[in-house]
């Protein structure tokens, strides 16, 4: 029944007799006959017949009908659970995998010996007597001191190391090897000049000294630094004072120390 205007108008309804049935069911096929792109449902036949109770005559139309075969892959795949996030497909990405799997990367070629000043491949000792010779790449190629070398370093090192003299207030940790002579130096050590940094006018300062002022080794700068001679100086006469007080011709001195005063 419809209505249309205020009035009732009575709508006859097709009856649904086998023919008719049969009718829909002849263009079901047809349409899947003419490959046309139908959706179906993705159930089995027993769970949906079961579930809806579909009479016995119309179980045969639910058959699963797969998609074509030359149609694409979906985009997005859902997962099996509500909670489940669902994937994304990238065509592209898919085809650029695709191309590098088939793609066969040639093998890196193999490195040439290396040659000794001899001009021969080096052996198995030699190559390891010169990673011997530096520290290694993480420490910046730090090289060890030829043994002709150490006399001169330590000397340089060990002026390092007495800096505790040469200013009262400061305190410096002591060294792991210090106290065991050159034994005690480091394995791989070099010691560099700071370089001269660039300053207004070209005026030399006490960064940027002239190349008259400077001097070749550690030992000449703290020679010639005025303030550390002073110092130097005035321990220097203390402790001759002190030895002083105790060396020769203080015998008579000290006996007149000892002599009472009345």
């Amino acid at each position: 029944m419809s209505t249309s205007k205020g009035k009732e108008k009575a709508t006859p309804e097709p009856e649904v007799t086998a023919e008719y049935l049969a009718s829909l069911l002849q263009k079901a096929r047809d349409a899947v006959a003419s490959q046309d792109d139908i959706l179906s449902l993705d159930i089995s036949h027993e769970t949906y017949c079961s579930e809806f109770s579909v009479p016995a005559y119309l179980s045969h139309c639910f058959c699963r009908h797969s998609l074509k075969p030359d149609l694409p892959e979906p985009y997005l795949t859902l997962g099996q659970r509500k909670i489940d996030p669902f994937t994304f497909r990238d065509p592209a990405v898919q085809a650029a995998e695709q191309a590098s799997s088939s793609f066969v990367v040639p093998a890196p070629p193999v490195p040439p010996p290396e040659i000794g000043k001899s001009g021969k491949a080096m052996t198995k000792r030699e190559r390891k007597a010169l990673r011997k010779q530096t520290a290694g790449s993480d420490w910046f190629d730090l090289p060890a001191p030829a043994e002709a070398d150490l006399p001169r370093l330590y000397r340089e090192v060990e002026s390092l190391r007495l800096r505790n003299q040469l200013d009262p207030k400061r305190f410096y940790r002591k060294e792991e090897g210090e106290g065991k002579g050159i034994k005690g130096l480091p394995k791989y050590f070099a010691i560099g000049t700071i370089l001269p940094s660039s300053t207004p006018f070209g005026i030399a300062s006490a960064e940027n000294l002239s190349r008259a002022k400077r001097k070749r080794t550690l030992v000449d700068e703290l020679v010639d630094d005025a303030e550390a001679k002073r110092y130097a100086k005035r321990k220097f006469d203390d402790l001759q004072a002190v030895k002083g007080a105790k060396g020769r011709n203080t015998l008579h001195d000290k006996k007149a120390k000892r002599r009472p005063k009345w």
